[in-house]
């Protein structure tokens, strides 16, 4: 089985926020202690954190589900419970993170890179919190506040300075054992790659560069077809293209296309699934010459060559004879130096959560009306409701948000139903 998992669904939930506590102060000759009930602590968020280190989403494919702790209920004597630690969760660089419809939440490309995916939940106050002039007693505290939960995708876009793309069976992976240290699955068969491949190229002068061996691509990849979308998917972040074109000739019973429907073929699938990949730096490589004598004493020379159907190769080479690699490191070099100069450095990492603020007013199915803003929707949920001094400071915390207004303004009626979070209540107007 392999232990590269490019995709996966995860769920995630902050921890709980603790409960505040209902205390008085209790000492021999004090008659009347005050409130003295401590709040309860927070509950952990929880974040996605890139990491050079992990590989793949491997970890998440058979387990899912991520956790945050909750914090401690306070106690007497004022004392606050503790607070959750954070939950840290380990993804691959270049992770993005989506919601259940398919939009972009976070795009984590470099080591180091956070995004909270999950609040925890606040500790609720006691009952020493509201004390006041005119509420000399308290007999009541706040609930905690149950931590954020939510479905969330996450998809891998390999980040590569080259990307190999070519045919099944092309000798990407071959080329890629070559030129790098990576030791790839290879057999003569189409489909070998299932997964991509990295391997790190290192020149005489000490410069490096990524290359990305991606599985292999056939006509209709940009419309899904085989493994299209998961394998183009790893081509995106790729600073330069190589294209190798197969000029075996079909020797071998694989491919029979003839060089230039190939590279016509490839060049078409790449901008069907996105345009701009075909403004990137690229070069058009013939592979395994060492099948025609006329293109392996091409690759012997390293100079460009043009097939009979006269597509133009920067070079050809044989991965298996060891042919052209010289030159076409070089040229990769190049091509990588040339991108990385003129592209805009990456300063963190995309965050698409926009959040909301104030309070607003829907119209419900059932003829009633939903109250839709944090704070509104914490007001009733940190409440206790039992407690009648709860219900009437959770009323004025609603009145003082503006809540009472915006159901007149948006034509709400005695009796029409009003919902605020899981509370349901029958509108009365002043």
């Amino acid at each position: 089985m392999s232990g590269f998992v490019d995709e996966c669904q995860i769920n995630v939930r902050g921890g709980d926020g603790g409960a505040g506590c209902v205390a008085f102060r209790r000492e021999a000759h004090v008659s009347k202690g005050g409130p003295d009930g401590g709040d309860g602590g927070r509950g952990g968020d929880i974040w996605f954190v890139a990491d050079r280190n992990v590989a793949s989403l491997l970890a998440f494919r058979d387990h899912p589900h991520r956790r945050a702790g909750s914090g401690s209920h306070g106690s007497g004597k004022k004392k606050h419970g503790a607070g959750a630690d954070d939950l840290l969760v380990h993804v691959p660089e270049g992770t993005v993170v989506l919601d259940r419809d398919g939009g972009v939440l976070a795009d984590l490309v470099s080591h180091g890179d956070r995004w909270m995916a999950a609040a925890g939940g606040q500790g609720g106050k006691g009952n020493a919190r509201f004390l006041s002039n005119t509420r000399r007693a308290p007999s009541f505290a706040e609930q905690g506040e149950v931590g954020e939960e939510r479905w969330l995708n996450l998809e891998i876009k390999l980040m590569a300075d080259v990307a190999l793309v070519g045919y099944p069976n092309v000798g990407k992976s071959t080329l890629i054992s070559r030129v790098s240290a990576a030791k790839p699955k290879i057999a003569d068969y189409p489909f070998t790659t299932l997964e991509p491949n990295l391997g790190v190229v290192r020149l005489d002068d000490g410069f490096e560069y990524v290359v990305a061996d991606i599985p292999g691509l056939v006509e209709g990849a940009s419309e899904g077809r085989g493994l299209g979308h998961r394998f183009l998917r790893h081509i995106e972040r790729a600073r330069a293209l190589v294209l190798l074109i197969d000029l075996g000739g079909g020797a071998d019973g694989t491919t029979t296309d003839p060089p230039a429907e190939q590279a016509r073929i490839l060049l078409n699938e790449l901008g069907a699934y996105q345009p701009e990949l075909l403004e990137r730096p690229r070069l058009i490589i013939g592979s395994r010459a060492d099948l025609s004598p006329h293109y392996a004493a091409l690759a012997e020379s390293g100079e460009p060559a043009v097939t009979e159907d006269g597509l133009e190769l920067d070079v050809c080479i044989s991965a298996v004879v060891g042919s052209g690699l010289a030159r076409l490191t070089g040229l990769m070099a190049d091509a990588v130096r040339e991108a990385r100069g003129v592209e805009p450095e990456v300063e963190g990492f995309v965050v698409h959560r926009p959040i909301a603020e104030g309070i607003r007013i829907e119209r419900e199915d059932d003829g009633g009306f939903r109250v839709i803003g944090r704070q509104a929707e914490r007001a009733v949920a940190l409440s206790d409701l039992t407690n009648m001094e709860a219900l009437d400071y959770a009323h004025a915390r609603l009145k003082k948000l503006g809540v009472d207004k915006a159901l007149a303004k948006a034509g709400a009626k005695d009796g029409d139903p009003v919902h605020i979070g899981r509370l349901t209540f029958d509108y009365e107007e002043e």
